[in-house]
């Protein structure tokens, strides 16, 4: 590439480096007051782009009303997020801290689902900036004016928060808030409106960062994930509540990408790489390295203890006599079903994907629970059993029962990998290191075609002939069944209970002789294993993969499974998994707004079971059983 080839792509790294920099420095500021970890902030991010475009389709033909327009929509932006913090944040900011993760999800859906209903399924292209249409000469090149409008914009931005945070009365409250919040509320400070009024910034700064991209990019209701992703990386490279952090990461980021995009096809060795196709991972593998180097990102610090007002988890009990007859009737119940399809013919279907939804959620639990590694890429195993199930059936030629069989052992591989760089870490940042490693994965799934497939990925993975059919339920029912009695043994040896250990006080697990790093390696690369054959099954099942098994959706929808139904009991991810794949497949055949259905019911669930389904179930088992000793203490004489 040419001198001015090369000036031109730096400069779009600059131009893409504010536009992140925008959305990324909303989430720092929500999470380094709230610690919410605003799952929302993408769809936020995509009302800003809807709203520009309504707004200045009507007022945008000069520069004034073009101007006025995405001003306008930022403050739409603002004010709904103010809302939304209102109306329900506001309730769950004293629940765990997974489970506002899960609250904000369920807005993904509704929002996203909203926005189809208000601006239709159709991508919106919106208007270029009235007096920015132009070009200047860079060399011999021309190069957009828009662009240096975009490169000096977040310069600008990052001067007016630092001049807010810094400057005024409110910027120091903000900043007492992300170091003590309770000594704060102490002090006699309304904490309530102070976090309105950050979340209200966040959602503004959100909102514009969509709002500029209009003369750039369409308005698409896919903006949303993939948003969030990229907010994601850039606030945790940059240090969690670090807003120069983010700017930086930000320039580091969108200036490697580009730097991909201009170096183009290089031979090495007689060996083409195509650095372009790196863009889809380069912010990733930049995480990684810098989280694996810099635990705390670049301009962070280690987070001190904060005071969890949760509930403490107690210690996990063996299985009471009820509960294990509970357990037998379920797994005679599904033995019946597939007896049962003459009457309901469509019940073994949903009964499978229960059951590998459950598998699923049960090696995430495994990790996220007792040993408490909250993982936001826990897909990358359950693709990896997929991938390894097809490849070794369609490409090895091995038989269906010796590739399923395999598959998890190549799930537990990747997983003993990843876990290797990613039990070094704790809390959050541990969780986009997964997810980094698992857009790793998906990153080579979808671009390796001649051996994966690629974006189309492999069909014909079907079961052997005489594993078809009621065969393969039945089979599956075994495997999953078998896999949960083997976790649960697992949770109650001195393996598990070492886990526990050093999820509670690993400074005292340590002292007591336990390797808490090495048990927690063990445990990684295990639920791995299990993911994985969650995965192999799957494959089967559907008789087809694609890289949307490894995708952050997949991820998701593990973490919903095991929140929804509580983390702090062994049968959550049974009953998560149960109620999200019905609701969803209910969901789906009701409506064509399905996710708003989906997400309407997520919000209930969450507000009326903060502690999950069979979390709340326990509680009331253990108040009853209160109940009837005090009644049988006031009988006696």
């Amino acid at each position: 590439m040419d001198l001015t080839g090369f000036l031109a792509q730096l400069l779009n790294g600059l131009a893409e480096a504010s536009s992140l920099f925008l959305v990324a420095a909303g989430l720092s500021l929500i999470f380094g007051v709230t610690r919410i970890v605003n799952f929302a902030h993408g769809s936020l991010y995509m009302l800003g782009l809807y709203a520009a475009y309504s707004i200045v389709e009507r007022i945008g033909a000069t520069p004034l009303g073009f101007w006025a327009g995405i001003l306008l929509a930022a403050l739409a932006v603002g004010a709904l997020g103010a809302l939304l913090e209102i109306v329900l944040l506001r309730r769950i900011y004293r629940a765990p801290e997974l489970f506002q993760l899960l609250a904000t999800f369920a807005l993904v859906l509704i929002i996203n689902d909203a926005t189809l209903w208000l601006w239709g399924p159709e991508d919106l292209l919106g208007r270029r900036a009235p007096g920015l249409t132009g070009a200047v000469k860079l060399l011999d090149r021309l190069y957009p004016v828009y662009n240096l409008v975009l490169i000096a914009l977040g310069p600008l931005v990052l001067l007016l928060l630092w001049l807010l945070l810094t400057r005024t009365r409110w910027g120091t409250l903000v900043r007492a808030a992300t170091q003590d919040r309770e000594m704060l509320g102490a002090l006699g400070i309304n904490q309530a409106w102070l976090f309105t009024g950050v979340f209200a910034l966040g959602a503004m700064l959100a909102g514009l960062g969509g709002a500029v991209q209009l003369p750039r990019e369409a308005a698409s209701l896919g903006l949303d994930l993939r948003a969030i992703g990229e907010a994601f990386v850039i606030v945790v490279v940059g240090g969690m509540g670090s807003i120069p952090g983010a700017y930086a990461a930000a320039l580091l980021i969108a200036e490697t990408k580009a730097l991909c995009i201009g170096l183009g096809v290089v031979t090495v060795a007689g060996v083409e790489l195509a650095f372009p196709k790196m863009t889809l991972v380069a912010e990733f593998v930049v995480m990684a390295l810098v989280l694996v180097l810099r635990p705390w990102g670049l301009l962070g610090r280690p987070q001190a203890a904060t005071r969890n007002p949760a509930t403490p988890e107690p210690p996990l009990r063996p299985a009471t006599p009820a509960l294990k007859a509970l357990g037998l009737a379920v797994l005679l119940a599904l033995a019946v079903l597939p007896r049962l399809a003459p009457w309901f013919p469509y019940a073994p279907v949903l009964a499978l994907d229960v059951l590998i939804a459950a598998l699923y959620a049960l090696s995430l639990h495994f990790i996220m629970g007792p040993a408490g590694m909250h993982s936001f890429g826990h897909a990358a195993c359950f693709g990896l059993g997929a991938y390894g199930a097809a490849l070794l059936l369609k490409s090895a030629a091995l038989p269906m029962p010796l590739a399923l069989a395999l598959a998890p052992l190549a799930a537990g591989l990747g997983a003993l990998l990843f876990g290797w760089f990613c039990v070094r870490l704790s809390g959050v940042y541990l969780a986009m290191l997964t997810l980094a490693f698992a857009q790793i994965v998906w990153s080579v799934v979808f671009q390796w075609d001649s051996f994966t497939g690629g974006s189309n990925g492999i069909i014909g993975v079907w079961p052997a002939d005489y594993l078809s059919g009621d065969a393969y339920y039945y089979l599956t029912l075994a495997l999953v069944a078998a896999s949960t009695v083997l976790l649960r043994r697992i949770l109650f040896s001195p393996f598990g209970l070492a886990m526990r250990a050093g999820r509670d006080s690993p400074l005292r697990a340590e002292a007591a002789g336990i390797p808490v790093k090495r048990v927690q390696w063990a445990a990684f690369t295990a639920a791995g294993v299990f993911a994985g054959l969650a995965g192999a099954l799957a494959a089967f099942s559907k008789g087809s993969i694609g890289p949307d098994m490894i995708g952050m959706g997949k991820s998701v929808d593990a973490l919903v499974m095991v929140l929804l139904g509580g983390v702090q009991t062994l049968a959550g991810p049974l009953a998560g998994a149960a109620v999200y794949t019905v609701l969803q497949d209910m969901a789906i055949r009701a409506t064509d707004y399905w996710r708003a259905l989906l997400g309407l019911s997520i919000l209930l669930l969450v507000l009326a079971f903060p502690q999950g389904i069979a979390g709340y179930a326990l509680r009331l088992a253990q108040r009853a059983r209160a109940w009837r000793n005090g009644e049988a203490r006031r009988a006696a004489p």
